[in-house]
């Protein structure tokens, strides 16, 4: 059975500072991994839709200062 986050966190609370270090880079790490292999292919493929859209002038990009400046104007 799993313990709980409490019990873990008063033992790193016990730790080194290097230690906790170590092990902070060890979570970083856990959470950096690479994604579903099936997610990271969907991204691909629709990055890949996408800009052949925009190179076969299906559809036309926004620039950058515009996106912003509606998001400001929307989210104030």
């Amino acid at each position: 059975m799993a313990r709980a986050v409490s019990e873990i966190y008063a033992e790193i609370q016990k730790l080194s500072d290097s230690d906790k270090e170590g092990l902070l880079r060890a979570l970083m790490v856990e959470l950096d991994a690479p994604a579903d292999v099936d997610v990271e292919k969907a991204w691909l493929q629709e990055a890949q839709k996408r800009h052949r859209e925009l190179a076969d002038g299906r559809i036309r990009g926004v620039p950058g200062h515009l996106v912003f400046k509606r998001l400001r104007a929307r989210l104030g």
